[in-house]
């Protein structure tokens, strides 16, 4: 297949669409990438890139097409304006910058915002190219369900806007079995399948990789945390069950990767002087596992917002794969997932108190014990979210979609 995947974020940003398009090319489909300037997560545009201008590169036999894109920054406006800029480009100049480029289907990975999708729409008509959309998260709700936006006006257009962009694509693919309600609800006929994340297969391949020895993390019972640092994740929560674990000098919490809340996390850990807190920063994905070995169990949170029930957080999927008891802060499906897999605890998101009660039963826990959770969490993964299973049952939705629309068209 000739497939064009839509997505403002790519690498060399951190998310999981850069591994399924190198397996689709490494399976001999040409693909090619639209995708903005990159930024996540500290919203600073990358070096050697600039916001304004156009890139076209290769990577992983992927060729990547680069339209402007105004950096995210740590506020709520420069957030909207990153979003907007990244729609007006994609509709203004994606049909000159693809115009003598064919397809045979157009892959919407779609985070937030789902705004992203219209551009790719637009593409569709243009190309005559059936539009699969995936959907990671879900709108209008998570604009209600965090607080930003109360205007009923807004929200009622956003919605209108989540409507038409539903409607006018081929396929709805959603990442959690708890979307499909919601999405049906505003997708008329399109139809909606439920099609799950996996990781990069460098987490499956852990049972090979040796635990990393590094000086600043000492010999004991880790809490470890990996992945985007920010409000969404609830790192307060964290914050709070270290304190309250303060006297266990044996427990100790190690926090890796960047995003919005991370100075103010270090500020805590400075004022409350938590000598039992570690907040080394970001590293490459391929020495996660590498980290996850040296860990006692993987932190999973997330923020109380309703939509956030629905959703899966992508570390579960990764945590399993790794073959690590999970410890799960967060409620509905993320929850559901790793209570029905067998492969750690779950407690009610944002609740530090019992966040702290659950490391203590984990830390008390004989480890053969603890480790049969990790042992039940790569079963699932591989019964379950198998990385190249599912690219190709992505290969075989696109394929059934691009036959329809040349029986329709």
């Amino acid at each position: 297949m000739k497939v064009l995947i839509v997505s403002q974020y790519f690498w060399p940003e951190s998310f999981h669409i850069n591994d399924v398009a190198k397996t689709l090319a490494k399976n001999g489909h040409q693909v090619q990438v639209l995708t903005g300037k990159p930024n996540y997560p500290k919203g600073v545009i990358f070096d050697k890139y600039k916001a304004l201008g156009f890139n076209l590169e290769t990577h992983e036999e992927v060729t990547i097409h680069r339209i402007p894109l105004m950096a995210r920054g740590q506020t709520v406006f420069r957030l909207a304006l990153n979003y907007l800029s990244f729609v007006i480009s994609g509709l203004l100049f994606s049909p000159w910058m693809l115009r003598k480029r064919k397809f045979d289907v157009i892959f919407v990975y779609c985070t937030s915002p789902i705004f992203q999708a219209i551009p790719a729409i637009l593409l569709g008509l243009i190309k005559g190219a059936p539009v699969v959309l995936w959907v990671q998260d879900l709108w209008p709700e998570s604009l209600t369900g965090t607080g930003y936006i109360k205007n009923k006006f807004i929200i009622k257009l956003v919605e209108y806007v989540v409507r038409f962009i539903y409607q006018n694509v081929d396929l709805l693919m959603v990442q959690s079995q708890a979307f499909i309600d919601p999405v049906e609800r505003l997708s008329a006929n399109t139809p909606v399948m439920y099609y799950p994340n996996s990781v990069n297969e460098i987490f499956s391949k852990s049972s090979s990789i040796s635990p990393f020895k590094v000086d600043w993390l000492p010999e004991g019972f880790s809490v470890m945390f990996s992945g985007n640092i920010g409000a969404a994740q609830s790192v307060d929560t964290i914050i709070e069950a270290a304190s309250l674990l303060q006297e266990y000098t044996d427990i100790h919490f190690i926090v890796l990767g960047d995003g919005s809340r991370r100075d103010w996390m270090l500020q805590e850990v400075t004022t409350r002087k938590l000598l039992n807190f570690y907040l080394p920063g970001s590293f490459p994905v391929e020495t996660m596992p590498g980290f996850m070995k040296k860990a006692s169990v993987m932190l999973v949170t997330l923020a109380s917002y309703a939509p956030f029930t629905f959703t899966i957080p992508s570390k579960v999927q990764s945590y399993m794969a790794a073959g690590r008891p999970i410890l799960a802060s967060l409620n509905g499906e993320g929850a559901r997932l790793v209570a029905k897999s067998g492969a750690g605890l779950a407690v009610s998101a944002q609740d530090s108190k019992a966040l702290a009660e659950a490391i203590l039963k984990l830390y008390k826990m004989p480890v053969i014990e603890r480790e049969k959770f990790g042992a039940n969490g790569r079963k699932y993964y591989k019964e379950n979210f198998n990385h190249d299973k599912l690219v190709d049952e992505l290969v075989k939705n696109c394929q059934l979609v691009i036959d329809n629309k040349k029986e329709s068209g």
